[in-house]
């Protein structure tokens, strides 16, 4: 495990699954049908539970201030700060390995309590997996 910095809050806009697990698929494919894949873009796959159940959004770097209402998209902020991480190289191959991974970060200690896990996107084939750390 790695700690990785944000240095500045990035905004994101989104596209809600309609279920954890068997909507992610569905939201990453609506999501990029709004904003094709571009490598002057972040990418993401954000979750946390809420009110019981895991919600999950697939979600894409606004490039310029309210881009994501142009889409008709809700925004949310991932917040700057240390995180604790982990890589899954070559993550289709599994798919149960980004869940492996955060079950392992979601053991460490100095955990943000309002954090997400966040799902940094940074290549075709791997992911980063990161959760906040208290500040």
């Amino acid at each position: 495990m790695e700690t990785e910095t944000i240095p500045n809050d990035i905004t994101v806009f989104y596209t809600p699954a309609s279920s954890f697990r068997e909507g992610i698929m569905a939201a990453h494919e609506k999501l990029h049908s709004l904003v094709p894949f571009s490598l002057d873009r972040k990418y993401f796959g954000i979750s946390r539970p809420e009110n019981g159940k895991i919600h999950y959004k697939a979600a894409a770097e606004e490039l310029t201030p309210g881009e994501g209402e142009k889409y008709h998209c809700k925004t949310l902020v991932i917040k700057k700060g240390k995180y604790i991480s982990t890589t899954v190289k070559d993550y289709a191959k599994d798919k149960q390995s980004i869940q492996h991974a955060f079950q392992q970060l979601l053991e460490q200690p100095g955990l943000d309590p309002q954090g997400y896990c966040v799902e940094w996107y940074n290549s075709s084939k791997d992911v980063k997996c990161m959760i906040r750390l208290e500040q």
